[in-house]
């Protein structure tokens, strides 16, 4: 198991492995200038691959060590958190991963996973999943309603959970509740999981749904969803619009 102290000691090796340089690309690449989705955000300037490298050795830690980590302002320790949450969930009996979903709960309650990079690394592989195995996607559903950039992205991304495993029906009910959201980044994730729905359950059952809904989807949405189709189909349901 983790020492008692391990949220400060994740947390200060997280910050010897950042970058100066790198943090400042990431403050203009995420957004954080007054009036941006991510204003005020803080970044070390730690990629992705290096935060999981580190992941590795701080495996057993507990709820309330990632819970502390998630309450950090510096954005590479809020996703090592969630990394974590993530591989602990994976790990964890059904008692376990009980606790560990209602941590991301709260987590997404206090407002600490709010960048899209942190909803897309955690939605699908805790809250989806959760949802995916006990048959019920009602929880996504909520999240898909309501007004937060960040909750109703989670709702989207979550369903991604079934569709890895070739089941559209969460991603169709949660699409009509979002459809009309013109705010780029619940564009670009409605996009995404209707994309994944032609490649991971079928390419008829996109289609079917771009053949309906076409005229109402967003630009963003909308090129999202045909990246993946031939030219002349992706230009019958642009034009559509």
């Amino acid at each position: 198991m983790a020492p008692a102290l391990a949220a400060p000691q994740i947390r200060g090796t997280v910050l010897a492995a950042g970058d100066s340089e790198r943090a400042e690309s990431s403050a203009w690449f995420f957004k954080t200038g007054p009036g941006e989705y991510g204003e005020s955000d803080v970044f070390a300037g730690v990629t992705v691959p290096a935060l999981r490298r580190l992941a590795r050795g701080f495996r057993g830690v507990s709820p309330s060590v990632v819970t502390e980590l998630l309450a950090d302002e510096v954005h590479e320790v809020r996703l090592i958190a969630l990394i974590l949450m993530v591989g602990e969930f994976d790990r964890a009996s059904a008692d376990g991963r009980a606790e560990w979903v209602q941590c991301y709960r709260d987590g997404i309650a206090a407002g600490r996973v709010n960048n899209w990079d942190l909803v897309d690394s955690s939605a699908r592989q805790i809250l989806g999943a959760w949802c995916l195995a006990r048959g019920d996607d009602a929880e996504l559903l909520d999240y898909a309603r309501r007004e937060s950039l960040w909750d109703r992205r989670v709702g989207i991304i979550g369903t991604h959970a079934y569709l890895w495993v070739g089941e559209a029906s969460a991603t169709l009910a949660v699409a009509p509740l979002v459809i009309d959201d013109r705010r780029d980044l619940i564009q670009k994730a409605l996009g995404w999981m209707l994309r994944e729905m032609g490649k991971r359950v079928s390419r008829e059952s996109l289609t079917a749904y771009l053949d309906e809904r076409a005229p109402e989807l967003g630009r963003t949405a909308l090129s999202y969803a045909v990246e993946h189709l031939p030219p002349e189909q992706r230009a019958h349901y642009r034009s559509l619009r």
